[in-house]
């Protein structure tokens, strides 16, 4: 029997989400597609420096796994660089691990371990109606389901 997919956790969502080489106009480029996976993986390789087994363990998945999703991002990443081709950052299989918070009072936090459960009391006022925040740029229009993290 299969084992079960695990989503692989994503803590950053990118401001630029498409990218195309100059001076060629979109109607004549190819497209690359580079899920929310694969760019996490490779800002938690080759932006943070963390080794293979630290970036798997931030996105909740084995090494092997993060050595696939790592490999597939860069030969992408170096199809669209060396044959002309548009990337577009979207999609995916993944899970928002948010980092920041708000309680009904209006107060917001941000926390430094994406792991973590929702927080059980506002630092400020010590409400207990919390909820995540989602990062700029996080929305409705994503193939991958970007829900909050539970343990």
């Amino acid at each position: 029997m299969a084992r079960p997919f695990k989503c692989r956790r994503v803590t950053f969502m990118p401001g630029v989400n498409f990218f195309k080489p100059a001076g060629v106009p979109l109607k004549d480029l190819d497209e690359i597609v580079l899920t929310l996976e694969e760019a996490e993986a490779i800002r938690l390789k080759d932006i943070e420096k963390l080794e293979q087994e630290e970036g798997a363990v931030k996105m909740n998945i084995s090494r092997p796994t993060f050595q696939r999703v790592l490999t597939s991002a860069r030969q992408k990443i170096a199809d669209a660089i060396l044959n002309g081709k548009a990337i577009r950052i979207d999609g995916g299989n993944f899970e928002m691990a948010y980092r920041r918070f708000r309680c009904r009072g209006g107060h917001e936090w941000e926390i430094d371990n994406p792991t973590v459960n929702i927080p059980a009391l506002c630092p400020t006022c010590n409400a207990t109606d919390i909820r995540a925040v989602s990062p700029v740029g996080f929305g409705g229009k994503r193939r991958g389901h970007g829900h909050q993290f539970r343990n």
